[in-house]
């Protein structure tokens, strides 16, 4: 198969869909890749480490769609490059459809087939294609709230570990799934007061359990958050339906419950958001202010340390993509979990969760959703 991988153009975007060590195991299993060039430069990966891997080295995005099968990217396609997509591609890359419907026509309206990486799933449930950059988010959520917090960041002026005598931050970290438990271990770490809401009774025990005691712990209800954002100095929303809206946990009137200068961090936001003032932000301009709160909504936090996250990303993403390489869609139909990444084929949605959020009619082509009731 023809592997093509476009240089990302979202806003402060600098990660990178495959790596030289990637391309090297397409070219091992036979495949050509064609990268647009300049594509690696900001993890690190010159246009030479591309070439002494094995891959071709393309003037242009529109080159590298023309001359591909399938395309493997970072992030969602953006307008500039909807045209350049057929009913001949494959998509592989992170899509975040439900809050999207600009995205959504354009795939539909292309014909191809795009496999989402935020909803590939494994045998334990998990989501391990989202997993590596949960993580990487969860951590910078941390990073980031300790710099707003601070006054000259429009913060209220507050360390975040505290120092003797002076109580740390409050951490208030909604939802303890893989973002949710990263920020809450490197929140712990840096010396905070943390508190997990979550829903997951034994997820819970797990958190209690890897973090020693040291991390609080509590059903998530609407009397808790209430009961916590008063208390809290930074509020991290972690919460994800895979492939569908984030649901909303804040409302605009409960902020005037919180602290003048506190701190909401959205990584929810490529979904949506999880609080009712979202609103997607840039790296350049990361945050704004609602009602005396700071928000901080970047939709793409991993980008900021896009050596890292390129690597981890194409650690997990490796192995499905070379099965779609391998197999093309018969790879679908041999592995259910990957199946379950499908999001759009041959001008149809193809996942119930995108289905339901957009409010359009959906397909399953590979029977993996018999145990999804609601249709369309």
């Amino acid at each position: 198969m023809r592997v093509g991988c476009p240089r990302e153009i979202k806003t402060n975007e600098h990660r990178v869909g495959l790596t030289p060590a990637a391309v090297r195991e397409y070219v091992a299993h036979g495949h050509a890749v064609v990268l647009e060039t300049g594509a690696g430069l900001g993890a690190g990966f010159a246009d030479a480490d591309y070439v002494k891997a094995g891959a071709r080295i393309a003037p242009d995005a529109r080159t590298v769609f023309a001359g591909s099968d399938m395309i493997v990217k970072v992030k969602e396609l953006q307008p500039a490059e909807f045209a350049l997509l057929n009913e001949d591609h494959i998509l592989f890359t992170y899509l975040h459809l439900a809050p999207d419907p600009e995205q959504t026509k354009a795939l539909l309206a292309s014909g191809c087939a795009a496999v989402a990486y935020e909803t590939v799933t494994d045998r334990n449930g998990g989501l391990p294609l989202l997993a590596p950059m949960s993580e990487v988010a969860g951590r910078i959520a941390v990073f980031s709230a300790a710099e707003t917090l601070l006054k000259h960041k429009g913060g209220m002026g507050l360390l975040f570990c505290g120092v003797p005598g002076v109580a740390p931050a409050r951490v208030l970290v909604l939802g303890g799934g893989v973002v949710g438990l990263n920020a809450a271990r490197m929140a712990m770490g840096l010396g905070a007061e943390v508190v997990v809401l979550e829903r997951s009774i034994p997820r819970m025990r797990q958190i209690d359990e890897v973090t020693g005691g040291r991390v609080i712990t509590r059903y998530s209800s609407l009397h808790a958050i209430e009961e916590e954002l008063p208390k809290a100095d930074v509020v991290i929303g972690a919460v994800l339906t895979p492939g569908a809206e984030a649901p909303t946990l804040v409302r605009r009137d409960q902020l005037a419950s919180m602290k003048k200068g506190s701190v909401l961090i959205d990584v929810a936001i490529d979904q949506g958001g999880c609080f009712e003032t979202s609103r997607p932000t840039t790296h350049d301009d990361p945050t704004y202010v609602v009602d005396e709160v700071i928000h901080y909504c970047v939709g793409n936090m991993p980008g900021a340390v896009p050596r890292t996250s390129s690597e981890a990303l194409n650690n997990a993403t490796l192995p499905f993509g070379l099965a779609l390489a391998d197999r093309g869609l018969d790879a679908l139909r041999a592995d259910p979990h990957l199946a379950k990444g499908l999001n759009v084929l041959k001008g149809e949605i193809t996942h119930p969760a995108v289905g339901q959020a957009l409010g359009m009619d959906w397909r399953d082509p590979f029977g993996v959703w018999a145990d999804t009731r609601a249709r369309g």
